[in-house]
């Protein structure tokens, strides 16, 4: 184990957030190899963006969620502690306002030692809640990725909730401009962004082609719900995402995936 990766399973190990049966020692070195090879694909810095982490949890038919939308957790105690370790490495991390909807998350670093990386949300319409956990419980205040075209009116009171509003232009389908909200993120200073969901979030990133890396969590159980990957379309065969140096590990009954993009 190398010197990374030996730091990794120590915090790992010594934190009291972790404790207990959560990991054994094989499974810290197989926590420190993934952690290893995150660390040198992050220092390959980019200039027209952030190097962009797809990291996220679905059932072995591919599923995200329910075909409900229901919350619907994946991830064991010992694959959840790899996704937060991940957090930690990242200086923002991405969902869209599906996610913030369905699950109200807080996006920060709970199991591990470390800090929590600048939630990030989608949100084309501001249909962002004033009561979410994210703006009432969040470390420090949510950016929300809007338009141009977006309602000032709602913006304001999300303002006045403390989150930060940045507006870009829309895309042909009205939708904040991804490479456009890249760009902006990049020359602000944000150099590593992780991206966990939802699903609409995650096949933009890749029909985007500006997926870095990915940490797949596949969780061993049939859900037949909503797909994690939609159409990818336009992209042809050629120019599909395809998975290279990839590692994987079994952590309790989950499958962890570690490749690059």
């Amino acid at each position: 184990m190398n010197v990374r990766a030996a730091r990794a399973a120590t915090s790992l190990r010594d934190s009291p957030r972790v404790g207990g049966p959560l990991v054994d020692l094989e499974e810290l070195a197989v926590i420190g190899r993934f952690d290893t090879v995150l660390g040198a694909a992050l220092r390959r810095e980019r200039h027209d963006r952030p190097f962009i982490t797809l990291a996220f949890a679905q059932s072995v038919d591919g599923s995200i969620a329910r075909a409900s939308s229901s919350p619907t957790a994946l991830s064991n105690a010992r694959s959840l502690t790899v996704t937060h370790l991940l957090r930690t490495r990242h200086d923002a991390i991405l969902v869209g306002i599906r996610t913030v909807l369905a699950d109200d998350p807080l996006l920060t670093v709970r199991l591990v030692e470390g800090p929590s990386p600048q939630a990030i949300v989608l949100d084309s319409w501001l249909r962002f809640p004033l009561h979410a956990r994210l703006l009432v419980d969040g470390v420090r205040p949510p950016i929300i990725a809007t338009t141009t075209g977006a309602s000032e009116a709602s913006a304001e009171k999300l303002r006045a909730a403390g989150a930060r509003i940045l507006r870009v232009p829309p895309d042909a389908h009205g939708m904040v401009d991804l490479e456009a909200l890249l760009l902006r993120l990049r020359r602000s200073g944000t150099r590593s962004l992780m991206v966990e969901g939802g699903a609409r979030v995650i096949t933009s990133v890749l029909r985007a082609e500006v997926a870095d890396h990915l940490v797949l969590t596949i969780a061993p159980v049939f859900l037949g719900g909503l797909p994690a990957v939609n159409s990818l379309a336009p992209l042809d065969v050629g120019s599909l995402p395809q998975l290279r140096n990839i590692l994987h590990t079994p952590l309790g009954d989950d499958l962890v995936l570690s490749a690059s993009l």
